[in-house]
């Protein structure tokens, strides 16, 4: 594979500091992206202006940056690219994807909190707009997860694409920006899985070709849920060459305690990265480990 012909992507949210289980996905991406000689892009992905903030976006960059994890083109802020989306939104439209609602999350709740079915909203009140989505099912071979096929049936559910508050979902804005980057693999966790099926149909809907995609393994808490901002999941610090040794580590990567840089280890990490060694299930963090994991 030529260098032009691959292009990865890290794409965190700014709604806090990174923390472990992010620095192991930016670490697989940049590392698969390496091995094939490809770019390596980072994305902020702040599309949702009540949870994100800036100070956090710049936090995450500087991190990154300690660990020898830069972007190969200078990274984008999806705050800025509004205009892209709806323009593709607008196009949406056009093939008469897209359908209105202003339904309440009570209203939602009747069903499960999910929105099978067009609903009788009218636009001439605030309303979000949703994708329509039909019952098929797509086939993905993922590196790790084996064949996935995954339905835009399950769950059951029409996405919005743009909110009654006028912002955008992250579900149309993954799509637009990986295509308009040019990425041709991603690199994620095994939580996104989920969403898939939804991004796969808009790819579809827009004559699109969708990426390669690669989930890892979830990091867990010993209470069973997924190390992240939202459970609290503590930063990490500055440079720290022990925190990237552990992280390489779950990725079945062990770095010789010769080289004592970022980028020593790295280089040294790139030729032993293999999705195929990780297994598709869960790691479950002990409490040990969990405490060693508190900087």
């Amino acid at each position: 594979m030529s260098a032009s012909s691959y292009i990865g992507r890290f794409a965190p949210s700014p709604t806090g500091p990174l923390h472990f289980g992010s620095l192991v996905t930016a670490l697989a991406s940049y590392l698969d992206s390496r091995q094939h000689h490809g770019q390596w892009l980072v994305r902020i992905e702040d599309i949702d202006g009540t949870r994100c903030q800036p100070e956090h976006a710049s936090h995450i960059l500087q991190t990154l940056a300690s660990y020898g994890l830069e972007s190969d083109l200078p990274p984008v802020f999806q705050s800025d690219r509004l205009n892209l989306y709806q323009q593709q939104l607008e196009r949406l439209h056009e093939l008469d994807q897209l359908y209105p609602c202003n339904c309440t999350r009570a209203q939602l709740q009747t069903q499960a909190g999910l929105h099978p079915t067009r609903c009788d909203s009218h636009t001439r009140l605030p309303h979000s707009w949703r994708l329509a989505c039909p019952a098929n099912t797509f086939h993905l071979h993922d590196a790790i997860q084996g064949n996935l096929y995954l339905s835009l049936a399950e769950p059951a559910n029409d996405p919005v694409l743009k909110r009654k508050d006028g912002y955008f979902s992250y579900q149309l804005a993954v799509v637009v920006d990986d295509h308009l980057q040019g990425v041709t693999h991603i690199v994620r966790g095994a939580d996104l899985i989920d969403t898939t099926a939804q991004q796969l149909h808009l790819y579809q809907l827009l004559g699109w070709q969708a990426p390669t995609m690669t989930h890892l393994p979830l990091i867990m808490g010993s209470d069973g849920r997924k190390l992240s901002k939202q459970n609290h999941a503590k930063p990490i610090p500055m440079a720290d060459l022990r925190v990237l040794r552990k992280a390489l580590a779950y990725l079945k990567i062990n770095v010789d305690e010769a080289a004592h840089s970022a980028k020593g280890i790295l280089d040294a990490a790139i030729p032993q990265w293999s999705p195929q060694r990780l297994a598709p299930d869960k790691i479950e963090l002990s409490p040990p480990d969990l405490a060693s994991l508190v900087f």
